[in-house]
């Protein structure tokens, strides 16, 4: 369900800091419900998603032109990536960030920064933009959890290449590409949790250590949803 950004922006959430130059592109809360402890099988999740598996075929569609387009013009060739065309986000990172657990590796070709208790960042790069995906797990009293996922995009388009490419795509991303992922993603959680309810011990593993122990997050996105 996408959500108004509101109470995402007010939640004092780490990577807020270290972004002022990016722009919140989208924030969508997750059909995860699940406890306090299931954070690190959520990051797991989407550490292993292939968007080539996405159930609607026209989203997988999209996603493979998409990957045949950026090989063709080289949008997403080694060199525009972090540390490339631009500054890996790791160099903002604060020493208690910068030393703690990045998360696991990921299929996709993103980079991940950085893994708390309930937040966890990622960055992607190429010639388009540079872009964070960035996790949470916050408080859901009324949706059967009491904690649920929230996906947040923030994006810094490289110039009028960027602007363009990312007004071509914000209509498919919301309307053709993010449902059929919303039901991939509730159906995959359930995978997850097993007939007990809890998450199967591989995937709720981080990759590089324990999850850093942080002050539990605040309260749910819970602005009305922007359709």
């Amino acid at each position: 369900m996408r959500s108004a950004p509101t109470a995402h922006l007010a939640h004092p959430w780490r990577i807020h800091d270290l972004i002022p130059d990016f722009r919140l592109e989208d924030v969508w809360a997750l059909p995860t419900p699940g406890g306090p402890d299931e954070f690190p099988a959520l990051v797991n999740g989407f550490a292993h998603a292939d968007p080539a598996e996405l159930p609607s075929r026209l989203a997988r569609s999209l996603w493979n032109f998409r990957v045949k387009v950026g090989g063709a013009l080289g949008w997403d060739d080694s060199e525009a990536g972090p540390g490339g065309r631009v500054p890996s986000l790791r160099g903002r990172l604060l020493a208690d960030l910068r030393d703690g657990p990045a998360g696991p590796p990921f299929f996709l070709p993103f980079e991940p920064l950085y893994l708390l208790e309930h937040e966890f960042a990622a960055e992607i790069a190429n010639t388009t933009m540079h872009g964070v995906m960035h996790l949470s797990w916050v408080l859901d009293p009324d949706g059967g959890g009491p904690y649920h996922g929230v996906m947040a995009v923030y994006v810094k388009p490289n110039g009028r290449l960027g602007e363009a490419y990312m007004a071509t795509i914000r209509p498919f991303r919301h309307h053709v590409v993010y449902p059929p992922m919303m039901r991939q993603i509730a159906t995959t959680w359930q995978s997850m949790r097993g007939r007990t309810g809890q998450p199967r011990a591989e995937l709720a593993s981080v990759a590089d250590g324990e999850v850093e122990r942080r002050q539990p997050a605040g309260d749910a996105v819970g602005d009305e949803p922007d359709v």
